[in-house]
């Protein structure tokens, strides 16, 4: 099929990008891929929420990804801020929800590996391995020129091309953007005893230290810091940093051996004046940034995903027209604001030292954590928007993530 029959373009090959151009094919959709292939380098992990897992399994790459990933069985919250109000731990079980696990940790460079393969075997797949060097929306189409001289055209682009997102700009969509005084230093580490399947969120005055779950006894860590002690802490050497680790988790896991491989990701926020434009649907980090805090980010970008889908089978004929792209900024704005202002609502509350800030978050984990109808509400809320208000059975994962092992 040659390019001039291919109405939708994906830029980006991250996560988002190859997932979008995935679900896309995986639903009839001839797909232009852009971007090149990826490297591997990312040492985080990625905790995908059940229902999440259930959008990507027809993609046919769980299976394989299975002996590397950990369930989640249930995700404590610990107020480690030492200030004067404090919140209660809050420990959340999957099973009070009837679920066997919220869902899966797995490592990003593994996953988009798998993706990456299975986009080169797509018959509805074009990929050009090489970046887009300008782009052209039109009233009709958009055209992307890229590095290689190449020229391509689409009905509807979608960007997935990260936070600095040129598809964006090009598009006039504006973003408001924000640095962060935080950095995220991302490690996998070895323990001395059980994890239990249980991932611990330390709320820290310089923002959440988030311990999840690997395979056997090993855990990964993303720990937010200020840069500059991020930086300091990157310096030391093993055995110093597995002691500082195994400090900060108050030792719930024993004795700690940092792996090699640590990384460090400055924190920001991101938020678009619109989420469809000019023929643009923004996916991913182009459409919403914030901190790694409750496992938000890929699962909200596979809902970009899923609702970009349902638009784009909803105009086979144009899938970018006006029309359509109103429609996908309808249904994406409610989720995105939702979930990023609650995000960087609760990050604020962790840097900040005003008392009422202190109260309310206390106050509110304290009812969520004591009535148990407002805990279920909660967590089904937090694997998917509007699960928690409706009056069906509760979300039961299907395929091969349904048969995680114990």
């Amino acid at each position: 099929m040659s390019d001039r029959n291919r109405r939708i373009l994906v830029a980006g090959t991250g996560p988002a990008g190859l997932i979008a151009a995935l679900m896309l094919a995986h639903h009839g959709h001839a797909v232009t891929l852009v971007g090149p292939v990826p490297e591997g380098r990312d040492r985080r992990t990625v905790a995908l929420m059940r229902p999440s897992l259930d959008l990507i399994e027809p993609l046919g790459i769980l299976d394989r990804l299975l002996p590397e990933t950990a369930p989640l069985r249930a995700m404590r919250l610990v107020d480690a801020t030492g200030r004067l109000i404090r919140s209660p731990t809050v420990t959340f079980h999957a099973g009070e929800i009837g679920e066997e696990f919220f869902g899966l940790n797995i490592p990003n460079a593994r996953l988009t590996e798998e993706l990456a393969e299975a986009a080169k075997t797509s018959p509805l797949i074009d990929w050009h391995e090489s970046l887009v060097e300008k782009w052209a929306c039109e009233s009709d189409r958009v055209t992307a020129t890229l590095r290689n001289g190449d020229h391509l055209v689409a009905q509807l682009a979608v960007a997935a091309d990260g936070r600095g997102s040129p598809a964006r700009e090009a598009a006039g969509i504006s973003a408001k953007t924000r640095a962060l005084p935080q950095a995220a230093l991302v490690l996998n580490f070895k323990h001395a005893r059980e994890h239990g399947y249980v991932s611990t969120e330390f709320h820290t005055r310089s923002g959440p230290c988030t311990q999840v779950p690997l395979p056997g006894m090993r855990s990964s860590l993303v720990w937010v810091l200020k840069p500059e002690d991020a930086e300091t802490m990157n310096a030391l050497g093993d055995e110093e940093l597995s002691r500082r680790v195994e400090e900060r988790l108050s030792s719930m896991l024993g004795r700690v051996t940092v792996e090699p491989g640590r990384q460090i990701y400055p924190l920001g926020t991101l938020m678009p004046s619109r989420f469809g434009q000019n023929r643009v649907a923004l996916v991913g980090e182009a459409a919403h940034v914030f901190p790694p805090i409750s496992a938000q980010g890929l699962n909200l970008g596979i809902r970009d995903v899923e609702d970009l889908v349902a638009v784009a089978s909803a105009f086979p004929d144009d899938p970018g027209s006006p029309a359509a792209m109103s429609r996908y900024h309808a249904a994406r704005r409610p989720d995105i604001l939702a979930r990023s202002n609650s995000v960087n609502l609760l990050n604020a509350s962790l840097l900040s030292g005003f008392l009422p800030a202190q109260i309310a978050r206390s106050a509110g984990l304290s009812v969520i954590g004591s009535i148990p109808p407002l805990r279920a509400l909660f967590m089904r809320e937090g694997m998917r928007p509007g699960s928690g208000f409706s009056a069906l059975l509760p979300f039961k994962g299907k395929g091969p993530a349904a048969g995680a092992r114990s």
